[in-house]
């Protein structure tokens, strides 16, 4: 299982009327997180695009469980809590805010796509070689 921990503050612009950050700012973080965990199997999603791979997001679902607020530091729990097979990843997600309390839990599918074809595909050697390494 990959573990990968981000720290985000909430910064002003992304809270509401009601001073709680905002529910849609919560696929940003999640994408911070996601972003982080790759890096964590040595390479950035930028290299995993420059070698024609695309991970566009074909699902995301977050329950809601307390409230994040202005300047707030948020810690994105990212997991990989299976191997990859195929053409599909997934990506769990815990928030919790700084007096270590879950604010959220989520998960977001994504699907490898040939950026040649614009097809799914599945997951390269050297990407599932990576990952390999977190479930032995």
């Amino acid at each position: 299982m990959l573990v990968s921990e981000t720290k985000i503050r909430v910064r002003y612009g992304e809270t509401d009327q009601m001073g709680y950050a905002y529910y849609g700012v919560y696929a940003q973080y999640y994408e911070v997180g996601r972003v982080e965990a790759i890096r964590q199997l040595g390479f950035s999603y930028k290299d995993v695009e420059s070698k024609g791979i695309l991970l566009p997001v074909s699902d995301l679902s977050i329950n809601y469980k307390r409230p994040a607020y202005y300047d707030d530091e948020l810690t994105i729990k990212t997991i990989i809590k299976e191997k990859i097979h195929g053409v599909r990843l997934h990506f769990d997600y815990e928030v919790y805010n700084q007096n270590n309390q879950l604010l959220n839990t989520g998960r977001v599918t994504l699907i490898c796509v040939d950026k040649q074809t614009n097809k799914p595909c599945k997951l390269p050697i050297w990407f599932e070689a990576a990952l390999a390494s977190f479930f032995e």
